[in-house]
């Protein structure tokens, strides 16, 4: 087998892993929005929240890729389950910044905490050059995935 006939190979064998890696991380993360009594679309929103901090509405709407509309309701149930608060942007009454509670990631880190731990371990047989790859590799990888989600929904908007 010739280099590149092995490299179209191995291309194929990442295309079905990364596959398989999504479909099992969807189940994973429904199982922990099942636990906090949310959908995945208000723990993805939850998960943007405690990496980044204080948003506007329209920011996670846009971070998430769904509408406004949309976002109020995901807004309005995460703050009746205690997980965040709204308040007017002080610039632009117009706007709701959501701000996630200090309890937040106390009560959502230990449902994580099993995975990490494990794929720390994962990482261990690994050197710094190879991780470095990986991450390399998911980094790009993450705006592609985003950039066909917007276009799918696109599609799907324009067909209604």
């Amino acid at each position: 087998m010739s280099s590149e006939g092995g490299r179209e190979a191995l291309v194929r064998e990442l295309d079905r892993e990364l596959r398989n890696l999504v479909s099992r991380s969807v189940l994973f993360q429904q199982a922990v929005a099942d636990r906090l009594k949310v959908s995945v679309l208000d723990l993805n929103c939850l998960g943007a929240l405690v990496q980044r901090g204080p948003m506007t509405a329209g920011q996670l709407a846009e971070e998430n890729g769904v509408t406004t509309g949309a976002i109020t309701g995901v807004i309005d149930r995460l703050e009746n389950a205690g997980f965040v608060r709204r308040d007017k942007d002080p610039k632009d009454r117009r706007r709701v910044i959501v701000t996630p509670l200090p309890n937040l990631e106390a009560q959502i880190f230990p449902l994580f905490e099993g995975l990490a731990t494990s794929l720390v371990q994962l990482s261990e047989k690994y050197g710094e050059e190879e991780l470095r790859t990986v991450v390399d590799f998911m980094r790009g990888a993450a705006p592609l995935t985003q950039e066909e989600t917007a276009k799918l929904r696109s599609v799907g908007r324009a067909r209604k």
